[in-house]
Order: structure tokens, then C-alpha cells, then sequence
């Protein structure tokens, strides 16, 4: 009979992720305030420019001899990952532009389903019933937080605005999803790649090649950096440490002990975290169907993901 419980050698991986998630939960709050002057281009750009300043020097100089055994194979997951993960931020910071810190961070922690979904396509593994019953109740949880910032209930009649499809936190909310779906794909390649390179390396190759992409863009469109006030590169700096080095790269190190669907599982634990830091430090209350909509969301997650993810990380 299979073990259903963690093992005692993945007490530690566990006890990471969970700090994690702590960590990675001040990353919208930061984000806010660093968008009153920075554009988020600019801002995805910092964050990863920050962890990849304090990661690659130690790399390159403790770590060398796994990049020249790399197989070219490998790198080129790399390179994906990296990609992979400069969209999502990207996408993700954008569509706090547009919508409420609750739905954005609801709609982007839709990933552990994503990684359960697009698993099996890169595994060629038959998808579960537990996924699509999951992937409908998540469906039904998204379409309700999208309509949250559209519609609502005004004098106990359910009432919704005229420009229901052309709304902005209706542009946010599938950024937002788009970031999801980054973030499956950084989140698979890492599995793979985390068997062939230590933490320090993995994440100094990931958030190297992500930064470089994102800069690159930056230089491009011309967007300045070098205009804004100290405050607005202290919250750069701190996006750049707490959620991204040290939020990132612990989940980054479970990757080797616990499966990516397990990992991504306790993403669960970062809108709950979000959504009470925006409610002391931003003032933003979730609306009741933000509430609903959310709920559904992470009850599709634990449907389509739990059994399979406990099963994983009890092998």
C-alpha cells in the first residue's frame, strides 16, 4: 500500500515550500507599490536583475563544472524556463494594472492545475478524470472572479456594467492566466532540470536568461530607469530578494525532492497570503464574488491535483 504521507526526508522540502509561499505572498504588495512610478516591464525586469546580480557570481565561481557538463539538450530547457518565466512575470505584473490584487493572484495560482493538465502532454500520459472535473469547477471559479469586477450586487439586485467584455480587469484577469500558464511551464522544465543542476546553478541559469529577455525588451521600448526615486528602487531591490531569491529559490530546491505538482500544489497558500497583506496594506477588501469565485478555484486545484500530487511525493 502506498504511503500517503510525506516521508521524513521530505519534512525539509515541505518545510520550504511553505516559507516559500510566505515569502512569495509580499511579491503583488511590492509590486503596487513599485508601479506608482516604474512600468511593469521594468519592474519584472529589476526583480529578476536583482536575484541574478547576487546568484550568478556564485554560480560561475562554485558551481562552473555543472554548466560545462550540461547537455546541450538541457541548456536549451533552460533557455526555455527562462523564457518561460519572463512571460509570466511580465503578464502578471501587467495585469495588476488592470484588476484587483484578489483576482490577479487567484487567476495566476491556477498553475498546479495547468502543470496537472500540460503534464501529461509532455509525458504522453492520458489526462485524469480528477483533472477535467477540477479544470470545471476551477473554469466556473474563474468566470465568476472575472465577472466580479463588472458586475455585482447593488441594492440585493445582481447587476452588471454595459462594457462587460471590453472592461479592463477583464484584460488583468487573463493576463493573469496567461501568467498561469507560464508559470506551468516553468515549473515542468524546472522538474526536469532540477535532476541535473544544483539549486544555486538551476535558478542562476533560469533567472539569468529570463532577465536577460526582459531587459532586452526594456532597451528596446526605451523605458526609463534611471528616473525614479529611491523608494521605488527599494521596492525593486525588495521584490528581487523576498519573493524572487529567496520566495523562488526555495521552491526552486524542493523541485528535487518533491514533484512539481506537489510544489505548485502549495502555490494554494499564496492568494490567502495576498489577499490579507492587500487587505492591510492596500485597503482592498475582495468583493463577495471575488470571495465565490476564488473558493471554487482552489477547490478545483486540490480536485485536480491532490491524489495525484500525494502520490508523487510519497513514491
Amino acid at each position: 500500500m502506498e504511503d500517503s504521507y510525506p516521508s521524513r526526508k521530505q519534512i525539509k522540502p515541505i518545510l520550504a515550500t511553505t516559507a516559500g509561499i510566505l515569502f512569495v505572498s509580499t511579491a503583488s504588495i511590492l509590486i503596487r507599490y513599485a508601479q506608482q512610478e516604474a512600468a511593469s516591464l521594468v519592474i519584472a525586469a529589476g526583480r529578476l536583475l536583482v536575484a541574478s546580480l547576487v546568484l550568478l557570481p556564485i554560480a560561475l565561481t562554485g558551481h562552473r563544472h555543472e554548466f560545462k557538463q550540461l547537455p546541450r539538450k538541457a541548456l536549451g530547457k533552460g533557455i526555455l524556463s527562462g523564457l518561460f518565466l519572463a512571460i509570466h512575470f511580465i503578464s502578471w505584473i501587467t495585469s495588476l494594472e488592470y484588476t484587483s490584487v484578489a483576482s490577479s493572484v487567484v487567476l495566476v495560482t491556477t498553475t498546479p492545475l495547468w502543470v496537472a493538465i500540460f503534464s501529461p502532454l509532455v509525458l504522453k500520459e492520458p489526462v485524469r478524470k480528477a483533472v477535467l472535473i477540477g479544470l470545471a469547477v476551477s473554469i466556473t471559479g474563474g468566470v465568476i472572479v472575472g465577472l466580479s469586477n463588472v458586475c455585482g450586487f447593488v441594492d440585493g439586485r445582481f447587476i452588471c456594467q454595459d462594457s462587460l467584455f471590453s472592461s479592463r480587469a477583464m484584460i488583468g484577469n487573463l493576463l493573469a492566466l496567461v501568467g498561469a500558464w507560464m508559470a506551468a511551464g516553468y515549473m515542468m522544465m524546472g522538474r526536469q532540470l532540477r535532476k541535473q543542476l544544483s539549486t544555486v546553478s538551476y535558478a542562476a541559469l533560469v533567472y539569468g536568461v529570463a532577465a536577460l529577455i526582459l531587459l532586452i525588451v526594456v532597451i528596446i521600448r526605451a523605458e526609463p530607469v534611471f528616473s525614479y526615486s529611491p523608494q521605488t528602487y527599494f521596492w525593486l531591490l525588495a521584490l528581487g530578494i523576498i519573493p524572487q531569491l529567496l520566495g523562488h529559490s526555495l521552491l526552486n530546491w524542493s523541485l528535487e525532492f518533491i514533484s512539481a505538482a506537489y510544489v505548485s500544489l502549495t502555490l494554494l497558500g499564496e492568494p490567502i497570503g495576498t489577499i490579507i497583506l492587500a487587505m492591510i496594506f492596500l485597503k482592498e477588501n475582495p468583493t463577495i464574488l471575488e470571495s465565490l469565485g476564488a473558493v471554487l478555484i482552489l477547490v478545483g486545484i486540490v480536485i485536480g491535483s491532490l491524489r495525484k500530487s500525494v502520490r508523487s511525493s510519497g513514491a
